[in-house]
């Protein structure tokens, strides 16, 4: 079963906190501290394995989630770093957010991608000992975990696409090029997802082939199968353009209908180098019917036979010679692969509030924020020490000045998470 898309969500490793511990042995007067650093949480990484096809092992396990970093100890002993999580995806699986930003394009065997970095071990009390503070009575936690819900998409490398209608010998010219041994039967959809097979040609050259479920009229708005595998078509190089001779339709009226799902699509797949092949041509009247669609597209069809095998390694050929010439079709830019260009205005960074202060009811403040947040989550303050700090760096923000300006009275209680003080003026 080809499982194509998957949601995910990946949690990595919260930081170690720091230990605040003091030398205590005999003969040992004055130890001084000795807490250790915490543990880095271990981060989640996806890594593209050209061994694995299909993103079934995460259709259920749906939470990838590394270990935390263990807390730091006494006598300078730091804490285990939290062991990583290693998710296999198959070669040509896109990372994005639910809500379609893209983070990576893993094509390449063996590239990795960190979904969700581990968060840092917070430092011990040893870490902040110096010549004015000897007894430091301060650590720091750990940097909390990053939780992401990320969406898996695999989009099939392969050199080559057949497209066409069902049923007009798409599978069969892929057993035909290569040992893929497609199943095949005479009604339509029997393909029901995409194939891939390595075309080797007499010369000792080769190149990928991929056969896609047949498209119909409709395919870009979800109709048959081709909404499903039309993506996969978008690494492809080179699209072979399957049209049946057989005379159940107007070969014309074929080709258009099925260009028209390429350009409505709207990846550009229509600006591909196109083979129009016409297959089936040992049927009555196969040569009149290609005549006359050669005639009215201008360009040179290729006529094969699946039963005489007429006709194949020139089809063949021709593929290999374009694939050679035709440059790789990114499916994002550059700087969208970077994760975007991002623009940096000193002005606009500098008058960014770093912290949100509201008055919920009367005699209560709440101060919020990202920057503030992420500041409060590192600080331990289980001691006198430890909250004097944090005070001191609220003031430092700007709290203090910030609270007399909206009305702040002294004994109102200011909040910031789950710790609270009073405010004095």
């Amino acid at each position: 079963m080809l499982i194509d898309r998957v949601v995910v969500e990946v949690r990595s490793g919260k930081g170690g906190d720091g230990c605040i511990s003091f030398l205590q042995e005999k003969n040992v007067p004055k130890g001084g501290p000795d807490g250790g650093n915490g543990g880095h949480g271990g981060s989640v990484y996806f890594v593209a394995k050209k061994n694995v096809n299909t993103l079934l092992a995460y259709r259920h396990s749906k939470t990838l989630q590394a270990e935390d970093g263990e807390k730091g100890d006494k006598k300078l002993r730091y804490g285990r770093r939290g062991s990583d999580v290693i998710a296999e995806v198959p070669v040509g699986t896109i990372v994005s957010t639910e809500d379609g930003q893209f983070l990576c394009d893993l094509k390449e065997d063996g590239q990795s991608y960190e979904a969700a970095k581990g968060g840092r071990g917070g430092r011990g009390n040893a870490a902040f000992k110096s010549s004015k503070n000897r007894i430091p009575r301060v650590a720091e936690n750990g940097i909390p975990a990053e939780k992401k819900r990320l969406v898996l998409e695999l989009k099939l490398l392969a050199d080559c696409a057949l497209i066409g209608f069902p049923s007009v010998g798409k599978s069969t010219l892929l057993n035909l090029a290569s040992r893929a041994n497609v199943p095949t039967a005479d009604y339509p959809f029997t393909t029901l997802a995409p194939n891939l097979g390595v075309v080797s040609l007499p010369d000792g050259n080769s190149y990928v082939m991929a056969d896609m479920p047949g498209l119909i009229e409709g395919a870009h708005e979800g109709k048959g199968l081709g909404i499903q595998f039309l993506k996969h078509i978008e690494r492809c190089r080179v699209l072979i353009h399957l049209v049946s001779m057989d005379g159940e339709r107007d070969p014309y009226e074929a080709y258009r209908q099925i260009r028209e799902e390429l350009v409505s699509y709207g990846a550009g797949l229509e600006n591909r180098p196109e083979i129009v092949c016409a297959s089936k041509m040992d049927a009555e009247g196969a040569e009149e019917r290609k005549a006359a669609l050669e005639k009215k597209l201008g360009v040179k069809v290729y006529g094969i036979s699946a039963y005489t095998e007429e006709g194949v390694l020139p089809l063949l050929k021709k593929a290999f010679e374009l694939v050679q010439n035709t440059p790789e079709f990114p499916l994002y830019r550059k700087e969208e692969e970077e994760g975007g260009i991002r623009v940096y205005d000193a002005h606009k960074d500098a008058a960014a509030a770093p912290f949100v202060l509201s008055h919920p009811k009367s005699n209560l403040w709440v101060i919020s924020g990202e920057k503030i947040m992420n500041e409060f989550a590192r600080y331990n303050l289980s001691t006198d020490e430890g909250i004097s700090r944090f005070i001191a760096l609220l003031d430092k923000l700007g709290v203090d000045e910030a609270l007399h300006e909206k009305g702040a009275k002294e004994g109102d209680t200011v909040m910031i998470g789950d710790f609270a003080f009073d405010f004095v003026v």
